[in-house]
């Protein structure tokens, strides 16, 4: 009997030492599915358009054919609230596919790396990465659009809103004519403070000015008080349902645009949540998305 139970123990431990050396499902490394290029079209991967303290940014690079004229190209900045996503989570470049645009589909340092302004600095290195090497991605450097949904949206926006205010610029010196073609906005944070102390109080702003929580600081990251005359072409989208980030925000950020007599188009989703929209609704956004380019001449 002795024995027997020796045994089992044996078995018994030899289980338990196996269980602990099977790796966890979070460790598995994750599934990216790969875009889908139309003929003709190359991918650069994972190609760095800037360094910071060890962080190596990277950007999926996505090209037309070369046909000896430059091309428009689409800088698209994922959503999360600053903490969370990646580049590898994007899709939906088919439309800019079938308009022979580029897309340069960039990654960003999220809070846990580094706290505002960390990625708006990075958002700018990309716009300036594409500016130096238009030549050999063959872009043109006049229709740049820079697009994003949510927290991407509110880069995108201060981005091509800074323009030529090279404040954010320091890690990527070198260019002194930034210019962006059009901005494409979808339930966009464009009042940091608001969002983080109105109606709907976000823990994600405090947490990602850090030390810098300050009415002053959230000024200087909230895309509509940069907003002037001459700001680029600006296309906006908002569910009118969204609990996450107020409607209010792209309302408030297209009323100024308007006021300063900056090309605007907004677009209300109705019943639209925080990117929970239907097949329908995002195929009617997508088509205004395409007609504003082709208004703005891109």
């Amino acid at each position: 009997m002795k024995k027997t139970l020796i045994i089992l123990l044996t078995l018994m431990m030899g289980i338990g030492v196996h269980a602990q050396t099977v790796p966890a499902a979070a460790d598995s490394p994750k599934v990216v599915k790969p875009v889908a290029l139309p003929s003709g079209f190359t991918s650069q991967l994972n190609v760095v358009y800037t360094e910071v303290n060890g962080w190596k940014g990277r950007v999926d690079l996505y090209l037309p054919p070369n046909n000896g004229k430059p091309t428009p190209v689409i800088i698209n900045i994922h959503g999360g609230g600053w903490n969370h996503g990646d580049k590898e989570s994007q899709g939906g470049f088919a439309l800019y596919f079938k308009l022979g645009y580029a897309v340069a589909n960039m990654e960003y340092r999220l809070m846990q790396v580094a706290k505002a302004p960390g990625c708006v600095e990075d958002t700018r290195c990309m716009l300036i990465y594409l500016i130096k090497n238009a030549k050999a991605l063959n872009i043109d450097v006049n229709k740049i659009v820079i697009s994003g949904t949510s927290a991407g949206a509110h880069l995108a926006l201060m981005g091509g809103l800074l323009m030529n205010d090279h404040r954010f610029d320091t890690n990527c010196p070198g260019v002194d004519n930034i210019k962006v073609a059009a901005i494409i906005s979808k339930y966009a944070i464009s009042d940091v403070w608001d969002w983080g102390n109105g109606v709907i109080k976000s823990k994600s702003v405090a947490n990602w000015l850090g030390a810098n929580n300050t009415p002053e600081f959230a000024k200087a990251m909230s895309p509509i008080f940069y907003v002037n005359k001459n700001s680029p072409p600006t296309f906006v989208a908002h569910g009118n349902a969204d609990t996450t980030v107020p409607y209010q925000q792209s309302v408030d950020l297209h009323k100024k645009l308007v006021e300063m007599g900056v090309k605007t188009e907004f677009i209300t989703v109705e019943g639209g949540g925080h990117g929970k929209w239907t097949k329908e609704q995002n195929a009617d956004v997508d088509k205004a998305v395409v007609k504003f380019l082709k208004e703005v001449g891109i």
